[in-house]
């Protein structure tokens, strides 16, 4: 047996803030937290819609509140940066190949976003 000490590398509980890369991955995993709220939300909305008139109308008077609206804002910038990262992942991923050629990554993002916009559009619209 060695008398040697075996090397323990010091991990501190912000060791992910110093460099900007994992930074950036924090945040982006801290966005699925407003959108717990948001889903909760919902969820109770579902509920009380199925209870009846008055319980709706008591749902929709808490969904006014200025701080629900406001981790519902949250949410949906979180959301949206959320997607903008998946989306921008995507075309390293998974490269889209039409004809044996690489499609370029611009127009892959691009055509992500076109498509969250017409689902939008439709949503909209039938709603």
């Amino acid at each position: 047996m060695s008398n040697r000490k075996p090397y323990v590398r010091e991990m501190t509980r912000t060791w992910w803030k110093d460099h900007p890369f994992y930074r950036l991955y924090m945040v982006r995993e801290a966005t699925v937290l407003p959108l717990i709220f948001f889903t909760l939300f919902l969820t109770v909305g579902l509920g009380s819609l199925v209870k009846g008139p008055e319980s709706w109308a008591t749902w929709l008077e808490f969904m006014a509140n200025p701080i629900v609206i406001a981790i519902n804002i949250v949410a949906l910038l979180g959301s949206l940066f959320h997607a903008h990262t998946f989306f921008s992942m995507m075309p390293q991923v998974m490269p889209v190949r039409i004809k044996g050629k690489a499609l370029d990554k611009k127009v892959v993002v691009l055509a992500q976003w076109a498509a969250v916009a017409a689902i939008s559009l439709i949503v909209l619209i039938v709603v």
